[in-house]
C-alpha cells in the first residue's frame, strides 16, 4: 500500500519514523494558509490539514498530511518568519498557558478523508530578557508556529505539557498509527 506523506516538514518524516512508517513519497502540499475571519484555532488546524491532504492525494494511494497551530485563546500565532514575530509570540507566551492544536488528516485509496485532533495545552515559565534573547539568538524558531521548537532548547523553558508532546512537535503519533491502521496500512 502507498503512502505519500504531504509535508515539507523534516519533523514530520522523524515522527513517522519513530513508529517504523516510510513513506514512499514526500510531496510538499501549497496551500493559502490564510485563517479566515473569525476562524477558530481547531478548526483551521483541520481545514488546513484537510486542504494540504486533498491537494496531494493520488487515486489508490493514502495520503496523509497534518497542520500544526499554537493559539492563544482564539489568537493563532503565527508561523515565525521574521525576529520580530518570533518575539512577539514568545512575549506573549511568556508565563502562560496555551494551546497546540495539531491536526490530522488521512485520504484512503478510495478517496475518503479520515480526520483526527490533537490538542495539547504548553505552559511557559516567565521569560527573562536574556532567556528570550538567547533563545532568538538560537535561531530555532524559524517557521516555527508561535515561534518555538519544543524538541528543541524551548524545551528547558517549558515547565509543563498535557497533552501530546509528538503533537505539540507536529504529529501526534497515537492519532497517525490510528488512522493508518484503519485505513488498512501495516503497522504494529
Amino acid at each position: 500500500m502507498r503512502l505519500i506523506l504531504a509535508s515539507a516538514s523534516p519533523r514530520r518524516l522523524e515522527l513517522l519514523a519513530r513508529i517504523g512508517v516510510t513513506p514512499d513519497a514526500v510531496v510538499p502540499a501549497e496551500v493559502d494558509e490564510t485563517p479566515h475571519p473569525g476562524e477558530l484555532p481547531a478548526a483551521y488546524a483541520a481545514r488546513i490539514a484537510g486542504e494540504k491532504a486533498a491537494v496531494v492525494a493520488a487515486p489508490g494511494a493514502l495520503t496523509l498530511a497534518a497542520d500544526t497551530v499554537v493559539a492563544v485563546g482564539r489568537r493563532i500565532l503565527p508561523k515565525a518568519e521574521r525576529e520580530e514575530e518570533a518575539r512577539a509570540s514568545l512575549a506573549l507566551l511568556s508565563g502562560r498557558r496555551h494551546r497546540v492544536h495539531c491536526a490530522v488528516t488521512l485520504i484512503d485509496a478510495e478517496g475518503k478523508a479520515r480526520h483526527r485532533l490533537s490538542t495539547s495545552v504548553v505552559a511557559f515559565k516567565r521569560l527573562s530578557a536574556e532567556e528570550l534573547d538567547a533563545y532568538l539568538a538560537s535561531g530555532e524558531w524559524h517557521g516555527k508556529a508561535g515561534g518555538y521548537a519544543i524538541q528543541g532548547r524551548a524545551e528547558a523553558l517549558i515547565r509543563q505539557i498535557s497533552g501530546s508532546h509528538s503533537g505539540i512537535v507536529g504529529l501526534p503519533l497515537f492519532e497517525t498509527r490510528a488512522l493508518l491502521r484503519a485505513a488498512g496500512y501495516p503497522i504494529g
